[in-house]
């Protein structure tokens, strides 16, 4: 059984639509759109959907939102800043911004899954100035320079 955390939650969405996981070892508990009508977003286009959800993350964990695999391939369907992420001291709306990028439109309706929320650790970093790096064989070699 995967590893649990207890989350305070505040739900201002109807009863069926609070995430869920949709299997025994899902990484991620979808979302679902609670909005009171359907909405139309033209290719290219991006809109903001409310979740109806609001969480007390613990200190040292950050929620991320993330895109739902089978709608990004299906329709093009994606978060614009994926992850997005939700800081331990953040206690307002999730929010999902999600953007079109296929070549049709899309409907997003009342509770339809449209995204899906995970938990990790984000322990604080303490930067240390110092004069150099140590070296490694790659050294600052960056965008495809281990290869394609």
């Amino acid at each position: 059984m995967p590893e649990t955390m207890e989350l305070e939650i505040v739900y201002t969405g109807p009863a069926d639509s609070e995430p869920v996981y949709a299997t025994e070892y899902s990484a991620g508990a979808d979302l679902k759109a609670c909005i009171e009508e359907s909405l139309v977003l033209e290719p290219g286009s991006r809109t903001v959907v409310p979740t109806g959800l609001h969480l007390a993350i613990p200190s040292g964990w950050e929620g991320q939102v993330r895109p739902r695999s089978g709608l990004a391939l299906k329709t093009g369907l994606t978060i614009l800043n994926a992850p997005g992420t939700i800081d331990a001291d953040y206690r307002g709306e999730v929010k999902v911004i999600l953007v079109n990028l296929g070549d049709r439109e899309i409907e997003i309706t009342p509770g339809m899954r449209i995204a899906q929320l995970i938990f990790s650790r984000a322990p604080r970093a303490v930067f240390r100035r110092v004069e150099e790096l140590p070296v490694t064989d790659r050294g600052g070699g960056g965008f495809g320079s281990t290869g394609i």
